[in-house]
């Protein structure tokens, strides 16, 4: 591959490496709770910087490319909000502190960058060598999207069924209290993880899960492994301040998972019928952001007509069910 192909990519990972450094060195430094003020203008800068570079994609790579990133940028958020869920879940199961959330989710979003970058160039050769893969992705999106619309729970992520989890365990004890925002700490000589990191490896691994869905969905708009892996990384980077800013918001959005489910399918059947239908890319973005609009302005239709039915369906709906993360066993 020649420097000029490289530099692009080169450039990209510069540029999502200063902003990591910005959050966490200057930001950051001391451990805070995250006000919604704050996130509101740390999601501003990312998702200003996404339209930046869209316009840029656009302007060098023309309007098919263009339209294709803004997509799979749309797809990755729109899908990211499940992980939210998640997100809220875990810090409430776990009791987290809040000036600790944002840490965890700092090294969380790190590990998911580096993950998704291996499972993009890993599903880009499957589709360029053994095309009859992309069938496989698209059934697997809409079986995904129609477990979203029959699975009436979300469960916190089991700690004693988490394998990485129950490793790790085996080489490190875990303290009975938080250290602060610290993930190991050595008592008496021994070298003890804290249940910080015992969050941050379910969030780690639960991103795994999703991004198993996530990344075929954007396949099926482009196979430019540039453009997925950009528009993923982006809608990723926003991720943690999209966390902080909607945690007051998404119990109000109860059509939100068949929104969702609604997006897998469409993206499922248009991977399968690849190869006797192409659908402009502008068709295919209308159609996502038609139905997040849909299952958003239904959600708050429904939140005005049914205040206190809202609030006590979501309490069923996302039922917590605390695991235990300090005892040895």
């Amino acid at each position: 591959m020649e420097f000029v192909s490289l530099w692009p990519w080169a450039a990209f990972l510069l540029f999502v490496g200063s902003m990591l450094v910005v959050d966490l060195k200057l930001l950051h430094r001391d451990a805070h709770e995250v006000s919604r003020k704050e996130a509101l203008i740390w999601t501003g800068v990312v998702i200003t910087a996404a339209i930046i570079f869209n316009i840029g994609v656009f302007i060098v790579r023309g309007t098919d490319d263009g339209v294709a990133w803004a997509t799979g940028y749309v797809i990755e958020q729109s899908l990211s909000v499940d992980n939210v869920f998640v997100f809220l879940l875990l810090f409430g199961s776990f009791a987290v502190p809040a000036a600790y959330q944002h840490r965890v989710l700092f090294w969380g979003i790190l590990g998911a960058l580096i993950m998704r970058g291996i499972l993009i160039a890993f599903a880009g050769v499957l589709i360029n060598t053994l095309h009859w893969v992309i069938y496989i992705f698209g059934a697997f999106l809409i079986y995904t999207g129609f477990k979203f619309l029959t699975e009436k729970e979300t469960h916190v992520p089991s700690v004693e069924d988490n394998r990485l989890v129950r490793l790790a365990r085996r080489f490190f004890p875990v303290t009975e209290t938080y250290e602060g925002q610290n993930l190991f700490v050595r008592r008496s000589g021994i070298l003890m993880m804290t249940p910080l990191l015992v969050v941050l490896i379910l969030i780690e691994s639960t991103d795994l899960v999703f991004a198993v869905g996530s990344i075929p969905a954007i396949y099926a708009v482009t196979d430019d492994p540039f453009i997925v892996f950009t528009s993923n990384i982006f809608a990723i980077l926003g991720l943690r301040s999209l966390y902080f800013v909607m945690s007051g918001y998404l119990a109000n959005l109860r059509y939100l998972k068949q929104g969702l489910a609604a997006i897998l399918t469409f993206v499922g059947a248009k991977m399968i019928l690849s190869d006797v239908l192409h659908l402009n890319p502008l068709v295919s973005l209308a159609v996502i952001v038609g139905i997040l609009a849909i299952a958003t302005a239904a959600s708050i239709s429904y939140t005005k007509r049914n205040p206190t039915a809202t609030q006590m369906e979501t309490a069923m709906e996302y039922q917590v069910h605390p695991p235990h993360p300090f005892s040895q066993g």
